[in-house]
């Protein structure tokens, strides 16, 4: 069974069909014919994603990580690691949906989410940063024989979304471009409990979070360094107008005589009692 990951392919060897000598063939399968009809499988998957509609779409993607899955993994049985790993899916899953955040795929003890597709807010960097940071606290608080932590990732920017790729059970709409592979690179350098999130990420938020700048950070596969911010929790601003402009607003230049009528006109209306309003 084959499963695509962006440009690589998992093939697994033992499901969903069992042979007592999956290992074997795990290794001969890279050595004889079968690596061909792998090729003109996917060069025939390549014609049907062609057929499909994608679109540019700017998107937020966050990676969410099990920390200390490994480990994990080696004390556990492989029954009671599921039964964790299920459990910390379903929790993530249900927290960043109240968010608006779309479930994109699941990768063992990794969660891929896209804000911002399939559909789109104003303010879906703002929501991603508080359901990551609302995703720790879902994950710490699970009952499991030992307290878990999670790393995340967010980064934003444009991507090509909509491409069916894969098929069968395997099939799942793609995302292409430079943002998920920043989003999963900034989650491996995060803390365990943080989330880091791109400048570009962080220039959409205004002071809505009180962050922490990581500075520049040279990433696997990234070109040049990338600055890199911590979020650590939202700010105590009054008002989502105030965090977002906190530099002030713009005068207004040339407008004395309109600003005169207003206040005039604003002046009269107060004369006449409550509920009015004067607009310009």
């Amino acid at each position: 069974m084959a499963n695509i990951v962006g440009d690589g392919v998992l093939i697994y060897f033992g499901y969903p069909a069992a042979h007592e000598d999956d290992a074997e063939r795990a290794v001969r399968s890279g050595l004889d014919d079968r690596l061909e009809a792998l090729r003109a499988a996917l060069m025939a998957l390549g014609d049907d994603v062609a057929k499909d509609t994608a679109e540019r779409h700017q998107v937020t993607v966050m990676f969410s990580d099990l920390v200390g899955s490994t480990a994990l993994s080696a004390r556990l049985d492989p029954e009671d690691l599921r039964e964790v790993i299920a459990a910390y899916q379903r929790c993530v899953a249900e927290t960043v949906r109240r968010f608006g955040g779309f479930v994109a795929k699941y990768m063992g003890d990794g969660v891929l989410i896209y804000f911002g597709y399939p559909q789109a807010h104003e303010d879906d960097a703002e929501r991603a940063v508080r359901a990551g940071l609302a995703v720790i606290d879902a994950v710490a608080a699970l009952r499991a024989s030992e307290p878990l932590q999670v790393r995340i990732g967010a980064a934003t920017g444009l991507v090509v979304v909509g491409d069916l790729v894969g098929s069968g059970e395997a099939q799942e709409r793609g995302i292409v471009g430079e943002t998920p592979n920043l989003a999963a690179r900034l989650q491996g350098i995060a803390e365990p409990n943080t989330v880091v999130i791109a400048e570009a990420t962080r220039n959409l938020l205004g002071n809505l979070f009180e962050l922490r700048d990581l500075g520049p950070k040279e990433l696997k596969g990234i070109a040049g360094p990338v600055r890199a911010f911590a979020a650590l929790r939202a700010s105590s601003v009054e008002s989502r107008f105030e965090a977002m402009h906190a530099g002030g607003l713009t005068a207004l230049v040339g407008r004395e005589e309109e600003l005169e009528l207003l206040m005039r006109r604003w002046a009269s209306q107060e004369r006449r009692g409550p509920g009015r309003a004067a607009i310009r």
